[in-house]
């Protein structure tokens, strides 16, 4: 008599197949008779069941593992790229603290160097249906001083703006605008501007790419009260950006800020590249970096030259 193939489907969709042979030839107990010709026996679906099941395991690791489809990512490799992605988002919807330093090698029209460190602060916050994120910055300066350039240290002037979170329908893709006003907070009057001004803040970051991040912060303030022996504040500043993530936390930088007095038709405009580092602990996310930067066009007193700028910023989830 010939083997038969026979191919039977369970109640849930699985099928076993056997091979039907002579009595005589089982080496193992039948399972059961399937008729008087012969016997399914076990030790004949052992095979093939293993087989079944290797191919749906491998076929699932495969799957697990596609790159294309991402779902070997797990929901730490997500956070992080996420934390990564969204460290350097002026807008970011969290509590920040931080700590930003430039030390200035020269000025323009001075051979003298100079210190800044800016404590900010952000928080985002609700008017009715509206989220708002308030940032606030004092900055201690080391600035040479006229007539002889003597070095004087202390704080400057004050500033603070509330941005409008504008729903762009991505989470990743943050716009804001929103007041902004500086106070006469400086120490001395070489270290700030005597003067009260108020503007307008416009902050767009675009982190829908883990890898390439950019965007920009526009600001314009005009001093409306003060000391009237000095000049008027009529200031506008361009700060765009850009970031590419290595991986690991690593990632490239460039944040000048291009700076115009409309007062005295003066500027400054610097370029910049640095390399940074983000690191999560917990639910705070800290991210250091170094960036130096050269001025590339400048007109009037006062500007860096070069400068080295690097910082400690915190976030808070």
């Amino acid at each position: 008599m010939r083997d038969t193939v026979v191919t039977v489907v369970g109640a849930i969709g699985r099928s076993r197949t056997f091979v039907r042979i002579p009595d005589s030839q089982c080496r193992s107990p039948p399972a059961r008779p399937l008729s008087d010709r012969g016997l399914l026996c076990r030790e004949s679906r052992q095979v093939p069941q293993l087989v079944t099941r290797a191919a749906i395991l491998a076929a699932a690791v495969m799957l697990m593992s596609a790159p294309g489809l991402g779902l070997a990512e797990t929901r730490e490799d997500r956070a992080d790229g996420d934390a990564n992605s969204q460290a350097n988002n002026p807008l970011a919807n969290l509590r920040a603290l931080n700590f930003q330093n430039f030390y200035i090698g020269e000025f323009t029209e001075s051979n003298e160097n100079g210190f800044q460190t800016i404590v900010r602060y952000a928080r985002p916050f609700s008017i009715g249906d509206t989220t708002w994120l308030f940032r606030g910055s004092v900055p201690f300066r080391n600035f040479p001083t006229p007539p002889d350039g003597e070095k004087e240290f202390g704080l400057g002037d004050a500033d603070a703006f509330a941005a409008l979170l504008i729903d762009t329908g991505d989470p990743a893709l943050s716009f804001g605008i929103g007041p902004q006003f500086t106070f006469p907070t400086a120490t001395d009057e070489d270290l700030g501007s005597e003067k009260w001004s108020a503007g307008l803040t416009n902050v767009l970051f675009d982190g829908r790419s883990r890898v390439f991040q950019y965007g920009y912060l526009l600001t314009y303030q005009h001093s409306f009260a003060g000391e009237g022996s000095r000049d008027d504040f009529n200031v506008g500043a361009l700060q765009p950006f850009a970031f590419y993530q290595l991986g690991e936390g690593w990632y490239l930088r460039s944040a000048p800020i291009w700076t115009y007095n409309f007062e005295n038709d003066t500027y400054g405009v610097p370029v910049g590249a640095g390399v940074g580092k983000v690191i999560t602990r917990g639910n705070t996310v800290l991210n250091f970096f170094v960036e130096p930067q050269v001025s590339v066009a400048d007109d009037g007193p006062g500007f860096p030259e070069w400068q080295i700028f690097f910082s400690l910023n915190l976030q808070f989830r």
